[in-house]
C-alpha cells in the first residue's frame, strides 16, 4: 500500500475506533504509531514515535496550559465565582431576563480567570441556575445560558484550547490569546441582546428583578476586583510583550493564590484539590497532544495533508465557499466528537488547505475554536449540556437541549461576523505586533 492511501485508511479507522467508543488520545495514537512503523520500519517508527512523545510535550510552550488550568481551580476557591455573578446581577438584574444576561457576563468574567469550559458551566449550575429558578424563570433558559455561557471560556483568555491550537500549528500563544478576547466579549454582547429581545417579547420566559441602591453595585464591584484584576495581568502581560504566556499565567495564578488566602478561602484541603485536579486535567489533556503529534508525523509521511491541500486550492470555486463548507463539516463532527479530539484530528488536514487559500492563521484559529463552543452544546454529544445535568439531575436533559438552540443561532451569527469582518478578530494581535515592534 502506497503512504497516501495509507494515510486516507488511517483516517477511515480512527473515525471507525471513535465511533465504537475509543478515546480519540488512544485511537490516533494507536494509528500514528502503526502508520509510522508501516512506513518507516519498526525501528525508525517506534523509535520516533517515542521520540515525539518526549520531544514536543516537553517543550516549554506547553508549560502554559497547567498554569491555565490552576487558575481556574484556584479562582473557583477564592469565591470569585459568586462575586462576579452577584456584581453582575447587582448592575444587570432590572432587565427584561437579567438574570440570565447576568449569567452571561458572569461567566464572561470567569473565563476571563478560567480556560476551561466545562468547569464554567458546572460552577455557574451550582451559582446561577437556583437564583433563576428561584425568581420563576424557564428552566429550560436557565439551563440553556449556563451551557452556552460556559464555552465563552474557549475564546476569552486564559483559553487552554487557544493555546493547544498554537502549539499544533506552531503559531503565536500570545496572538491568538489577544484574538480570542473581542470575539469572545461580542459573543456575550449578542447573547445577552437574544435574552432581552427573546424576554422581551415573552415575559414569563424570565422577569427583571428589583433594583439595588447605587451603594449596593459599588460595593459588588469590590468583590469582583479580582477578576478584573487578573485581566489586566493577563491581557497587559501578553500585550505590552512584558511577559510571555507561560510567566503570564504564573503570576495570574499566583495572584488569585493571594485572593484566596486574603478572602480565607483557601486552607491545606483546598490548596490540595486545586493541585490535584490541575494535575488530572493537564495530564489529559497532555495525553491527545503527544497521540495527536504522532499521528501528525505519519500524516506528514503519508503526505495526505499536502494532497488535501492541493485538492482545495485546485478547487473552481472562491474561497469563502470553501470556508463555509469547511465549517458546515465542523457543525457536524461536532454532534459526535469532543471539541479538543475533533480540533486536533482536524487540523493536520484542514490547516495545510485554509492557509493555502490565503487566510489568516489566527483568524482561522479564532473561528475553529468558535466552532468548538458550537459542539459544546449540540446533541448528541453536547458536552457542556451534560455537565448541566450533572450538576443539575432535576432540569432534565431535553430540557437543556431545548434552551441552547437560540444560543446555537447566536453562535452562527457572530461567526458569519467574524467571517465578513476580519479584523474584529486581528485588530488586537496587529496592535501587540505593532506595539512590540516599535
Amino acid at each position: 500500500m502506497d503512504p497516501f492511501n495509507a494515510g486516507l485508511l488511517s483516517v477511515v479507522i480512527i473515525i471507525g475506533m471513535v465511533v465504537l467508543g475509543v478515546r480519540v488520545a488512544y485511537a490516533s495514537g494507536i494509528a500514528g504509531v502503526i502508520g509510522l512503523i508501516w512506513l518507516r520500519g519498526y525501528d525508525p517508527g517506534a523509535g520516533l514515535a517515542g521520540l515525539l512523545a518526549h520531544s514536543e510535550v516537553s517543550h516549554v510552550t506547553l508549560s502554559v496550559l497547567p498554569m491555565f488550568i490552576l487558575i481556574g481551580f484556584l479562582a473557583f476557591y477564592a469565591g470569585l465565582t459568586q462575586s462576579a455573578f452577584y456584581a453582575a446581577r447587582c448592575w444587570l438584574g432590572t432587565l427584561p431576563g437579567g438574570l440570565a444576561v447576568a449569567t452571561v457576563f458572569a461567566t464572561a468574567g470567569f473565563a476571563a480567570v478560567s480556560g476551561a469550559s466545562t468547569a464554567t458551566a458546572a460552577v455557574f449550575s451550582r451559582v446561577a441556575i437556583p437564583e433563576m429558578l428561584k425568581y420563576g424563570y424557564d428552566r429550560s433558559l436557565a439551563a440553556g445560558v449556563v451551557a452556552a455561557g460556559g464555552t465563552l471560556a474557549s475564546l476569552i483568555p486564559p483559553s487552554a484550547i487557544l493555546v493547544i491550537y498554537a502549539i499544533i500549528v506552531e503559531e503565536s500563544v500570545g496572538a491568538l490569546l489577544l484574538a480570542g478576547f473581542i470575539p469572545g466579549a461580542l459573543s456575550a454582547v449578542i447573547y445577552a441582546a437574544l435574552i432581552i429581545f427573546r424576554c422581551k417579547l415573552n415575559p414569563s420566559l424570565g422577569a427583571p428583578v428589583s433594583a439595588v441602591p447605587l451603594g449596593e453595585k459599588v460595593r459588588s464591584l469590590g468583590g469582583a476586583s479580582g477578576i478584573f484584576f487578573v485581566i489586566v495581568i493577563i491581557l497587559g502581560g501578553i500585550y505590552t510583550g512584558w511577559m510571555t504566556p507561560t510567566e503570564v499565567g504564573g503570576v495570574a495564578a499566583f495572584v488569585i493564590f493571594l485572593i484566596a488566602l486574603a478572602k480565607r478561602n483557601m486552607g491545606p484541603a483546598n490548596l490540595r484539590e486545586s493541585l490535584m485536579e490541575t494535575a488530572k486535567l493537564t495530564v489529559f489533556i497532555f495525553t491527545i497532544i503527544w497521540s495527536i503529534l504522532i499521528y501528525v508525523r505519519f500524516l506528514g509521511f503519508s503526505g495526505l495533508p499536502e494532497a488535501f491541500a492541493n485538492f482545495v486550492v485546485g478547487l473552481d470555486v472562491p474561497p469563502i465557499v470553501v470556508m463555509i463548507l469547511i465549517l458546515l463539516a465542523y457543525i457536524v463532527l461536532g454532534m459526535f466528537m469532543d471539541g479538543i479530539g475533533m480540533l486536533l484530528l482536524t487540523l493536520p488536514v484542514v490547516y495545510p488547505a485554509v492557509t493555502a487559500l490565503g487566510y489568516d492563521p489566527v483568524w482561522f484559529g479564532i473561528i475553529i475554536v468558535k466552532m468548538v463552543e458550537v459542539c459544546l452544546v449540540t446533541p448528541p454529544i453536547g458536552l457542556n449540556c451534560f455537565v448541566v445535568n450533572g450538576v443539575r439531575p432535576d432540569i432534565p436533559l431535553e430540557d437543556v437541549f431545548k434552551g441552547i438552540w437560540p444560543f446555537f443561532v447566536a453562535d452562527i451569527i457572530t461567526v458569519a461576523v467574524l467571517v465578513a469582518f476580519p479584523g474584529i478578530v486581528l485588530w488586537l494581535p496587529r496592535l501587540m505586533i505593532q506595539n512590540i515592534t516599535a
